[in-house]
């Protein structure tokens, strides 16, 4: 490596390299014929001959015709432009129909929760370390983990967990465990 950059900083080196681009910008300016003649450019003329096939528009009317369409696509009782019957099985029942009744509403809903463990800072209250699904909640003894879901209790083991209808729930340490909560 020393003898590369040795030859590179020598000054017969420079000497040569700055000469041979002086060569090659003599040949450039020899080549490109400085004073030659320019070339004439001109616009060429159109050819009708040159279009052999026409543009075939005679079956566009075919492409257009009020029988390729469906006769209804509007579902005349609810007026929705989005409804269709591609999505519809042959022995479901028909819009004509009374809908079925809508399911009732859920009374409960399910929580991933996972118990990481608890730490008190001083006299201060017991905090619980949980995870709401991927969320880590900082949550005091007698605090709220989601809407009617309290911490009863905080041990090395255990969380246990109430709600307003004394349900209890036992989370072991670092176990996921989905809890059902019902809703207010």
């Amino acid at each position: 490596m020393g003898k590369l950059s040795e030859t590179l900083r020598s000054r017969w080196f420079s000497t040569c390299l700055h000469l041979a681009l002086w060569v090659l910008l003599l040949l450039a300016v020899i080549g490109s014929g400085v004073g030659a003649r320019v070339l004439q450019f001109q616009e060429a003329g159109g050819n009708p001959a040159a279009v052999t096939n026409p543009v075939p528009v005679a079956k566009l009317k075919l492409l257009f015709a009020v029988n390729n369409f469906p006769k209804s696509v509007v579902n005349p009782a609810t007026l929705n432009l989005f409804s269709t019957p591609y999505f519809i099985p042959h022995n479901a029942v028909t819009p004509s129909t009374t809908p079925a009744p809508a399911p009732p509403p859920p009374t409960t809903w399910k929580v991933e929760l996972t118990y990481q463990g608890y730490y008190r800072s001083g006299d201060g209250p017991k905090y619980a370390l949980v995870r709401v699904g991927e969320k880590l909640l900082n949550i005091p003894v007698g605090g709220i983990v989601v809407t009617n879901l309290l911490v009863l209790d905080a041990s090395v083991q255990n969380l246990t967990l109430t709600n307003t209808a004394m349900q209890t729930n036992i989370l072991a340490l670092n176990a996921k465990q989905i809890v059902e909560v019902p809703l207010k």
